[in-house]
């Protein structure tokens, strides 16, 4: 009788140790982009994170390159910043450096239900970058395109992004209200409803944001087949366990996932001895 296989198990390896450490990366991150002492936004940070926050460090590229495009000028620094750090990490940047990113991880971690999104979901993050990012500034700027509800909406990603609206406008109307400020500067009314939204997709989905919308993440994930740190999934270590099916936070399978576009490489499947990190100068197995 043929002795049964065991899962495999990555434990005790150079990524599952890197995986334990994940949380204080992005936690030391945190404290670079949230530095309260430094105001750089003329220059661009490679993450998403809103320069209105009274806490940002620097610039979001993002916000960045919309409006350069509204301008009709080419952001050649910000998009040399972005291919520089996709080119070395890709979705690294998205699952260990990314303020934001973290912060839904946290709220990821309150025990409530969690709902699981098809593949196909992680398109519309092109369809964000596309739209509010960058043909929509370039042809409109920041005039009013859309109705909704009497109001005026620009197809702008600073009009519409929750990361704004919670770093940015949300203290901004605090502080107006605490100093008694006239007037306050509320949000659009569109934009409280998306940080509404947000935060109650937050308890029950994993990184909303960025598994469906986000365009920063829309782009790294491209990067994700050729950046110079990778994951690798090694058919010869595989000993069909479907372990690594399981392990997928966000429902994916590993052995699938390490190539996709909407791998956010957080380490949490690789504890699958068939995934390893490597780099481009790896040699490949075949």
């Amino acid at each position: 009788m043929a002795a049964k296989k065991k899962p495999g198990n990555n434990k005790g390896t150079l990524t599952s140790r890197l995986a334990a450490w994940r949380v204080w990366v992005q936690t030391a991150f945190a404290t670079i982009w949230l530095w309260p002492f430094a105001r750089l936004h003329t220059m661009c940070s490679p993450v998403f994170h809103c320069h209105a926050c009274p806490l940002a460090t620097f610039a979001c590229p993002i916000g960045v390159i919309a409006h350069f495009s509204a301008l009709h000028v080419f952001p050649f620094i910000t998009l040399g910043v972005i291919v520089v750090f996709g080119a070395l990490f890709g979705g690294f940047m998205c699952g260990w450096v990314c303020p934001f990113g973290f912060l839904q991880d946290l709220f990821a971690k309150i025990p409530t239900p969690k709902l699981t999104l098809p593949a196909w979901s992680g398109y519309m993050r092109y369809v964000v970058l596309v739209v509010f990012v960058l043909i929509g500034p370039y042809l409109f700027a920041e005039k009013p395109v859309v109705t909704l509800g009497g109001e005026e909406i620009p197809l702008f990603i600073c009009r519409v992004c929750p990361a704004g609206a919670l770093e940015g406008a949300a203290p901004n109307v605090a502080a107006a209200m605490a100093t008694d400020t006239q007037p306050i500067p509320w949000p659009s009314t569109l934009k409280i409803v998306i940080l509404g939204l947000f935060l109650i997709a937050v308890f029950f989905l994993r990184r909303p944001w960025c598994t469906l919308f986000c365009p920063l993440g829309a782009i790294y994930g491209l990067f994700n087949y050729v950046s110079f740190f990778l994951l690798r999934f090694h058919n010869n270590k595989c000993i069909d366990c479907k372990n690594c099916r399981s392990l997928c936070q966000y429902g994916g399978r590993t052995d699938v996932r390490v190539h996709s576009t909407s791998c956010n490489r957080c380490l949490a499947g690789e504890k699958c001895r068939a995934v390893t990190l490597g780099t481009a100068l790896d040699r490949v197995d075949s």
